[in-house]
C-alpha cells in the first residue's frame, strides 16, 4: 500500500485544497498511503494547524510530518527505543529547514493568523498558494523518512 512521496505529497495538496488545513492534510495523505485509518486522523492534527492554533509557531505542515513519522515509527510502549524515530524527526526538520528556509509559520508566510489583519494580509497576498506547497513538500520529506519503516 505504501505510495511513493511524490504521490503522497500530490494527495496532501488534493487534501489541502478540499479544505483541510496543513498539518491534517500532511497526516492523513501520509496515514492514506500507509493504509492506516482511524477516527483520530486529522483530527489530532487540527490544533497544529497555522502554526499551532494560528500563533505562528511551528508551521503546521512540518508538525503534521512530525506526527506523521511518529505515526509509523513511534513507539507502542515505553521499552521501546524512541532513537529510529528522534533520528528521522531531526532529519525531516533539517531537511524542511534546508528547504524552506524557516520552520516557524510566521516567519514563511510574514504574518500572524490569529489577528484580522494578519489574516487580511494572507488573503490579499493569496498566501494559501505558499501554505500549499510548504504542505506538499512537507508530505513528501515525511513519506520519504518513513518509506525503510
Amino acid at each position: 500500500m505504501n505510495k511513493t512521496p511524490d504521490r503522497v505529497a500530490q494527495r496532501s495538496v488534493e487534501l489541502f485544497n478540499r479544505g483541510l488545513c496543513c498539518a491534517e492534510s500532511v497526516l492523513q495523505a501520509v496515514a492514506e498511503s500507509r493504509g492506516i485509518q482511524s477516527d483520530l486522523i486529522p483530527r489530532i492534527a487540527t490544533g497544529l494547524c497555522a502554526g499551532i492554533a494560528r500563533t505562528g509557531g511551528i508551521c503546521g505542515a512540518v508538525s503534521g510530518g512530525v506526527l506523521a513519522i511518529s505515526m509509523v515509527t513511534g513507539r507502542r510502549n515505553p521499552e521501546e527505543s524512541r532513537e529510529e524515530n528522534h533520528r528521522l524527526v531531526r532529519l525531516f526538520l533539517s531537511e524542511c529547514e534546508a528547504r524552506f528556509g524557516s520552520t516557524n509559520c510566521e516567519k514563511l508566510i510574514g504574518c500572524r493568523l490569529d489577528t484580522p489583519e494578519g489574516q487580511q494580509f494572507f488573503k490579499e497576498h493569496n498566501l494559501r498558494v505558499k501554505c500549499a506547497e510548504f504542505t506538499q513538500e512537507a508530505a513528501r520529506l515525511a513519506s520519504k523518512a518513513v518509506a525503510g519503516a
